[in-house]
């Protein structure tokens, strides 16, 4: 059973890397600096928050949602 919420999970995170990350957009804002820092700062509370949501909407526990947490703050912010 874990190994399908796992698989679900990944798949549909797969469709949502498409977006920018963090990295790219500051890169792209050309912020360097404080103004670099509070944006990484800011948007990786944000990612958190949108995979925190979808751990919750995926109904993700234990090991699965520490796994879906770490890859996906990690995608949306670019490391």
């Amino acid at each position: 059973m874990k190994s399908i919420v796992l698989a679900a999970a990944f798949s549909l995170m797969a469709v949502s890397a498409h977006a920018a990350s963090c990295k790219v957009e500051a890169s792209d804002k050309k912020l360097a600096g404080a103004a670099q820092t509070s944006f990484m700062k800011k948007c990786e509370t944000d990612a958190t928050a949108k995979c925190e949501a979808d751990s919750a909407t995926k109904k993700l526990a234990g090991a699965a949602k520490a796994s879906h947490m770490k890859k996906c703050v990690s995608d949306a912010v670019g490391g």
